[in-house]
């Protein structure tokens, strides 16, 4: 267990969570073509804790499963194995009275501002629909009132309440859901990739929003995203998924700092850095492997310049390596 689980103040944790797909052609499909069902696991045993107040930034290539793990702990896909406790409760036990008043603990801002917000609605509505359904706010002078507070807290100004999606750039309807995402006064958020549409300028704009509000609020963040430099800004702990599974869990300085698995090194090594000119760096190699057909041992062997015959045949669990959380037969061995 991670030194952030250990903390008396973890409001998120995570344990052995897992998610498999049933990704099979329809029965007669297979019955005709004598295929085997198929199956993605596209989340397997991933655990870690998020103490009030804080950042954890999940990142990785597309399709390692990060995504997935944010849609489990708001509750949009319902895990195959493992649990997820919020404030000491397990999710999964709540129901009722409960489960209505742990939804408005958490929210989630998803990667497409273009998508995520209904185009037929006006922003006023789109903003005030979780105070009406949650009843936090009655009457709509009230609701008004509470909605002009919200976007004027991300930066947006009272005359936009009048106004569609269509009408703001991708900047300001990201602001749009961040506003609607406080709405109930949560204490956790979940951001998918919330900059990944934007322009560089415009990424910057919303993150230190969304570390204003962090710092006004007490606010705690589970961050998606791929990209570093992102990360870098946001983040105090970072874990890195491949296929799957965490193969590094550090805070955020000891891992851009001296970062420890190969997978993470290769990471960091493709952000562009004119202080890195003429350093040694570890080539992008290879691609991701299919993930209905994942290697055997470490997921990670075929692209690693350091797999031998162990990691081929073991798959190396996550273990804890002078503070510093990692999946690696050959840091476990001394060999980097």
């Amino acid at each position: 267990m991670s030194a952030v689980a250990q903390d008396t103040r973890t409001l998120v944790e995570v344990r052995d969570l897992a998610k498999v797909f049933d990704v099979s052609a329809p029965w007669l499909n297979r019955v005709v073509e004598r295929k085997p069902r198929q199956f993605v696991h596209a989340v397997d045993g991933v655990s870690f804790a998020i103490a009030r107040g804080r950042t954890l930034a999940l990142v990785g290539e597309s399709g390692c499963g990060k995504s997935t793990v944010a849609r489990l702990l708001v509750g949009l896909y319902a895990p195959t194995r493992g649990s997820v406790h919020f404030d000491g409760a397990d999710t999964a036990s709540l129901d009722g009275a409960a489960l209505r008043a742990l939804r408005r603990r958490m929210q989630m801002i998803f990667q497409d501002p273009y998508a995520s917000l209904n185009p037929r609605w006006k922003v006023l509505d789109i903003v005030a629909e979780p105070l009406r359904e949650h009843a936090l706010v009655r009457g709509d002078a009230a609701v008004r009132e509470r909605v002009v507070d919200l976007l004027q807290s991300v930066g947006l100004a009272a005359a936009d309440c009048e106004k569609f999606p269509h009408q703001f750039s991708g900047g300001q309807r990201q602001r749009v859901s961040i506003a609607r995402a406080l709405a109930t006064g949560p204490e956790f958020l979940v951001c998918d990739e919330p900059t990944s549409a934007l322009d560089v300028s415009v990424q910057a704009q919303v993150l230190n929003i969304m570390k204003d509000l962090q710092r006004e609020r007490q606010l705690t963040y589970l961050f998606i995203s791929h990209n570093l430099a992102v990360v870098r800004h946001v983040a105090d702990e970072v874990g890195v998924m491949y296929l799957g599974r965490l193969v590094e869990l550090a805070p955020k300085r000891e891992l851009f700092a001296a970062p420890r698995h190969p997978y993470t090194r290769m990471l960091l090594d493709a952000i562009p850095d004119i202080h890195m000119t003429g350093r040694a760096r570890t080539p992008v190699q290879g691609e991701v492997p299919n993930p209905l057909n994942p290697p055997g041992g470490c997921a990670f062997h075929p692209r690693c310049p350091h797999a031998d015959a162990r990691c081929r045949r073991e798959r190396p669990a996550l273990t804890t390596f002078k503070g510093v959380q990692v999946a690696c037969h050959a840091v476990e061995e001394g060999r980097i």
